[in-house]
């Protein structure tokens, strides 16, 4: 039905194995579940579905089910499509020559002919699905193997640290920071990471008292086990690895979800936090990566195991979700936003206003992947 953000950036430089075929099992997760979204809802809608792709261009293999679409698997692997009756081609733009020569049943099947509500349910679908499939994934994840807590206490302070100087003695154990609660280390660092240069308040306990200092996290520079560089904001404090600090709680069907829809809204969160700090001048844009990096990572995380690389599906679908949901023509969010003006108005935008939309649209999603595709090659260049 539409261009993917992150399908259709290029294609993965130097083919080696070992990234090329867990990127393309994440990528397929992903896209497989965000057109499966639009695919049922159009259904449910009374809408004729011509064609499920997964990748675009040339057919390698496919079928027709009862209903007559088209399920396929495209030669190039690099997102995929939902194609409906009055579709000019896999962006959903409208052939409006085939929609006035249509006949009254074809019409009651069209896409474009339904109520602004269904078309409206039919797009959101599908970065709704995205963010269903994530839950889902890391409820999984919690279900089996249960959530690890290590106590928020402090083990170490490093010398001339942002901790040294808020005043962090070993043996502290942090209650709160600006008022939310923490029952874990790994909580704390979620916060802490993301507030490099502002000040944090924080409430510890030393010795059964409670007290409140106040600590700017540093921005560093931080490596991880595969080398790639993070910019984390830091206290520069230790967690404690003391037996009675360190456990691991099962975690029932209802708390996993719960818990996924956590994780879920913490990248939504992250994501939306660092795109705002890149307008205001707070953060690089250097991280924004494409498919080659999405491919580097995918290839380091499958060492990792097929645990890790579900986890790592479940943030770019999380990702991919969100960022469809932008208001740029061509993608989800765009339509979107010429079904909000069709029902202010009462009447859907002019064709020549869409096209304008569309080919602004089209300019801004090219203009994405020339960038993201750069800071690929850059990123590659310097590691």
């Amino acid at each position: 039905m539409h261009f993917d953000i992150m399908a259709g950036l290029g294609a993965l430089g130097g083919g080696v194995i070992g990234y090329l075929v867990p990127f393309l099992f994440v990528l397929t997760i992903v896209v497989f579940f965000h057109e499966l979204g639009h695919f049922l809802v159009a259904r449910w809608r009374g809408i004729r579905v011509l064609t499920f792709s997964i990748g675009f261009g040339p057919e390698l293999v496919g079928f027709n089910d009862r209903h007559g679409t088209r399920w396929k698997i495209s030669a190039i692997p690099l997102g995929g499509y939902v194609k409906f009756l009055g579709d000019d081609n896999a962006a959903s733009t409208p052939d409006h020559d085939a929609l006035q020569e249509m006949s009254a049943a074809d019409k009651s099947e069209s896409f474009f002919h339904k109520p602004v509500g269904s078309r409206a349910a039919v797009v959101a679908a599908g970065p709704i699905a995205n963010f269903i499939l994530a839950i889902v994934i890391f409820a999984g994840i919690f279900m089996l193997y249960g959530k690890q807590i290590t106590a928020a206490r402090v083990d170490s302070v490093a010398p001339g640290s942002a901790a040294a100087e808020a005043g962090f003695q070993p043996g502290d154990t942090v209650m709160s920071i600006d008022g939310t609660r923490i029952d874990s280390f790994s909580e704390m660092q979620r916060i802490v990471s993301v507030n490099a240069g502002q000040a944090l308040k924080i409430e510890i306990d030393r010795g059964g008292v409670r007290q409140t200092l106040t600590a700017t996290p540093a921005l560093k520079e931080l490596k991880d086990n595969f080398g790639n560089v993070h910019r984390l904001g830091v206290l520069g404090i230790s967690r404690s690895s003391a037996p009675g600090d360190v456990r691991t709680e099962r975690v029932g069907p209802f708390s996993a979800i719960a818990m996924g829809a956590g994780e879920t809204w913490f990248v939504i969160d992250r994501t939306l936090a660092y795109i705002g700090g890149v307008f205001a001048g707070r953060e690089a844009a250097d991280q924004v990566g494409g498919p080659i990096r999405i491919a580097q990572v995918s290839g380091q995380v499958a060492t990792a195991g097929i645990v890790a690389l579900l986890h790592l599906a479940a943030v770019l679908s999380v990702s991919i979700g969100l960022l469809n949901l932008f208001p740029i023509p061509l993608l989800d969010g765009g339509h979107l936003l010429f079904y909000a003006i069709e029902a202010l108005r009462g009447r859907p935008l002019s064709e020549r206003a869409q096209e304008v939309g569309f080919r602004i649209g089209l300019a801004i999603v090219l203009m994405l992947m020339i960038f993201a595709t750069f800071n690929d090659i850059v990123h590659l260049a310097t590691s």
